[in-house]
């Protein structure tokens, strides 16, 4: 049983329980925090009008465009909505699980990409808490997931949930920061080829079901790229087990950590 564990995991049972106490510790803290940091509702709605203003002077206040495109067909509206509860958890879950198992080389790396990115993200709903576009029925938008959650834009905030925990969009982030680990990783060009669509489809996503602003995506994007900045800086501290591709047979024969 035990030779059998070792064979199938590739830093051995402690080094796994490690990185999921490391890994869902933060991720849980993540939600938890976010649940928590609920200011004042003027002051999102202040920013939300004030994120409106910035994208109609620059020419990019699209998000009600592609909602009524979207809501057009049943089908789309549908899969957009049922995309924006599902993709995002289940596979930033299941990819990581896949990457430490089969690419172990490599997890490290990412890992530290998305503890990074939830630390800013936590930061911008703290500075800056903004209200999502399904709560401006006045600017023609619709909650086109609430059938799905029953929750409307009158739900409270609790522990988990926090309806102005939008700047930046971290279903993007994490979407750029998986599909760039993917496409890099992949052995076969199929997969890089099923990787690519991924983060533009949960930015259209995101949009059509007037969840996030355009401006949410762009900055989820930059989260993206800061935190793959510092994993490359982190990677510096301990280039033999937080590297990229780490030269692991320059170190000592120690866990990743």
């Amino acid at each position: 049983m035990r030779a059998a564990a070792n064979r199938l995991l590739p830093q051995g049972p402690l080094d796994l329980l490690r990185q999921l106490v490391l890994f869902c510790g933060a991720y849980w803290l993540y939600r938890l925090v976010r649940g928590q940091v609920y200011g004042d509702p003027g002051a999102a709605f202040a920013h939300a009008a004030d994120v409106v203003r910035l994208e109609r002077s620059l020419h990019v206040f699209w998000e009600r465009s592609v909602q009524t495109w979207s809501m057009r067909t049943e089908a789309v509206n549908d899969a957009a909505s049922w995309l924006y509860l599902n993709a995002h958890f289940v596979v930033t879950t299941v990819t990581l699980a896949f990457v430490y198992l089969r690419r172990n080389e490599h997890y490290y790396f990412v890992r530290n990409m998305f503890v990074v990115a939830m630390a800013l993200a936590l930061l911008g709903y703290v500075v800056f808490p903004t209200a999502p576009p399904r709560m401006f029925p006045s600017l023609g938008f619709h909650d086109s997931v609430a059938e799905y959650t029953h929750v409307t834009e009158n739900a409270s905030v609790n522990a988990l949930y926090n309806p102005y925990a939008a700047v930046p969009s971290m279903h993007v982030g994490f979407a750029l920061m998986l599909s760039f680990a993917m496409i890099r990783m992949a052995r076969a060009w199929w997969v890089r080829a099923l990787w690519v669509p991924y983060a533009p489809l949960l930015t259209f996503v995101v949009v059509a079901t007037a969840n996030h602003w355009v401006f949410d995506a762009v900055t989820g994007a930059l989260v993206a790229a800061v935190s793959a900045v510092a994993a490359v800086l982190c990677a510096r501290a301990r280039p033999a087990a937080w590297a990229w591709a780490p030269e692991r047979e320059l170190a000592a024969p120690a866990r990743a950590g």
